[in-house]
């Protein structure tokens, strides 16, 4: 799996900008009605399932397994469609959505996680970010009826600390890569040009 999460560095890196531009919107839109902004959540949730799902499939070796982002990524996809296909539904019952759907994801991700910490060092970003899911996901279970303004700064803020932690894990994944981790080569050194023409080889010419 740590292939997988390398080269689709920028995938991961993407759902981090999706995720704090999302969570800026929040605490600079404060006039949002909760309604409007558990519809928006519902369209982020989508699409951030999608890139999940896409990166589950680009570049995977045919042996490695990826249930854990599979999962990850159906679970976002059915929130999304669930937010939009019910249209009379209530807020509350969008923000217990939003309430599995965080801690369903956040579980997998730590699962994820852990299966890398020998692939990979820096496995507790992806960790955090599952422990900052999960505990955003009980927050929101355990307090639905807060005042509409906390919770919308609960979900800002949520939403700009998991996408900071993707963000620095998709450029750390992208360092690797160039680094040659992951079993993927990297380029070999090329020869100064006077050395070629100093070369053994080129001499005898």
């Amino acid at each position: 799996m740590g292939v997988l999460l390398a080269r689709n560095w920028w995938v991961v890196a993407l759902r981090g900008v999706m995720a704090v531009l999302f969570g800026v919107m929040c605490f600079a839109w404060p006039g949002i009605t909760l309604a409007a902004l558990v519809l928006l959540y519902g369209a982020f949730v989508f699409v951030s399932g999608v890139f999940a799902v896409v990166s589950a499939f680009l570049g995977r070796p045919r042996t490695e397994p990826a249930w854990a982002l599979m999962i990850e990524g159906l679970a976002g996809i059915a929130v999304g469609i669930m937010t939009f296909a019910w249209p009379g539904i209530t807020a509350l019952v969008l923000l217990f959505l939003i309430a599995g759907w965080a801690i369903v994801t956040g579980v997998f991700q730590i699962v994820a996680a852990i299966r890398l910490r020998r692939e990979i060092q820096g496995e507790w970003l992806l960790a955090l970010s599952g422990l900052v899911s999960v505990l955003f996901g009980l927050a929101l279970a355990i307090r639905p009826g807060a005042g509409a303004l906390a919770v919308i700064w609960l979900i800002g803020a949520y939403s700009i600390a998991f996408g900071a932690l993707f963000i620095a894990l998709g450029f750390r994944l992208r360092s690797w890569l160039k680094a040659g981790q992951f079993g993927v080569a990297a380029p070999p050194p090329v020869e100064p040009a006077d050395s070629l023409l100093n070369h053994p080889t080129n001499m005898a010419r």
